[in-house]
């Protein structure tokens, strides 16, 4: 597997889409013009405020970077930079005349090696490799900018993405999942030391709780959440876990479709939901849900008590009533479909399906005819069908 082939299928999607952003243009376009006129003065900044790491003074350093670079099939030349700081810290800077510069802080220098620190290096690489600088967050979303909040949303959410595929570069370079995973305990814990003892499967757990605290339907995450452009760090290593249980880790591994299906779940416990959304998007979404759930879940011997209480919690109560005209609903679901899959990206379509699917397995199972339809809905958003096979609840009895 090539490592341009890592890349997070939603953090390229996101990019395209923001290239094309008229406010990212002119904020690339203005970086151009400056750049024309000479060096930015990143290196002078680098060389006046931290110390270059030659390879006489720093060859385990240099050691690292070069098998990282080697696999992850870098061709810039690199420079390697440490500052000081009591923070674990790393970043990749933009290049400039033809040179590459990755940063260290000195405290994580000291405290992260082998597999640890070639996780981090292939990761700041890889916001290299998958052109990362091309969109200039930065400028973006620093204080006193005043970028439309749905923009802002796309690029926090493009930002987590992309962190994602930039874990997935240092785990191609670390080739070791429990020291990755050690790497991003130190980096969320700002531990070192044997006062506490990392424990994989405890800090996974952390997940679990997320989950829990988000499982009911329509349930938006925290506001708070919404802006940030980094995954917590328990949700990185579990997207990470499941790299490593795929395809893109190993031969006979879980499918790449079920791979990002999985992580986008993941991630949505950090965004906004739609149900509660105001922009085209969000009532395209609510109103294929509101068909495509009512369709599955009549698909088999009508719908029950547990698929209508479950329908209830995100449309409110009394929503499914008898005024309503399934088969108007079901000759509208195409249109719906359609609709959503011209304004909503990749994740928002994954959301709705999961969502649909939470109705149709309401009472713990799904009917051979509610697969089909759910199968074909997904089919209809471009979706692959191996999604409805993730996120669906058991088969029930075959008609």
């Amino acid at each position: 597997m090539q490592a341009e082939d890592l890349r997070s299928d939603q953090d390229k999607a996101l990019y395209t889409q923001l290239l094309e952003a008229r406010e990212v243009q002119r904020l690339n376009e203005m970086i151009e013009r400056r750049e024309a006129d000479g060096p930015m003065g990143t290196r002078r900044r680098l060389l006046s405020t931290s110390v270059r790491l030659t390879r006489a003074m720093a060859a385990p350093v240099h050691k690292t970077a070069d098998e990282c670079i080697e696999r992850l099939g870098i061709t810039i030349p690199v420079e390697l930079y440490v500052y000081a700081s009591p923070s674990y810290n790393a970043a990749c800077v933009k290049p400039e005349d033809g040179r590459l510069f990755v940063m260290f802080s000195s405290s994580l220098l000291e405290s992260f090696s082998g597999s640890e620190f070639r996780f981090v290096m292939g990761h700041e690489l890889g916001h290299h490799l998958y052109g990362h600088h091309d969109i200039p967050i930065g400028y973006m979303m620093s204080a006193g900018s005043q970028i439309d909040p749905a923009l802002a949303l796309k690029l926090s959410a493009w930002s987590r993405y992309a962190e994602i595929s930039a874990d997935r570069a240092g785990a191609h370079c670390a080739k070791d999942f429990t020291g990755v995973a050690r790497a991003l305990f130190k980096l969320a814990s700002g531990l070192s030391s044997n006062v506490v003892q990392f424990d994989l499967s405890a800090f996974l757990a952390q997940v679990d709780d997320l989950q829990t605290s988000h499982e009911e339907p329509g349930q938006s995450a925290p506001s708070a959440d919404w802006f940030q452009t980094h995954p917590f760090s328990p949700l990185r290593v579990r997207a990470l876990q499941l790299f490593h249980e795929s395809v893109l880790a190993k031969s006979d591994g879980m499918p790449r479709e079920q791979l990002e299906a999985s992580v986008t779940e993941l991630l949505g416990l950090m965004e906004p939901d739609y149900i509660e959304g105001t922009d085209d998007t969000a009532e395209a979404m609510r109103r294929l849900l509101f068909a495509g759930a009512l369709v599955v879940a009549d698909a088999h011997n009508n719908i029950n008590e547990a698929e209508k209480a479950v329908f209830e919690k995100y449309f409110g109560r009394d929503s499914l009533n008898d005024r309503l005209d399934l088969d108007k609903i079901r000759a509208e679901l195409p249109q719906r479909i359609e609709a959503v899959r011209q304004q909503a990206s990749i994740g928002q379509r994954m959301q709705v399906m999961n969502d649909i699917t939470k109705v149709a397995c309401a009472d713990g199972h799904s009917a051979p005819a509610e697969l089909a339809v759910l199968r074909d809905i997904a089919h209809q958003l471009g979706l692959d069908a191996s999604f409805v096979d993730t996120v669906s609840c058991p088969p029930g009895e075959p008609d």
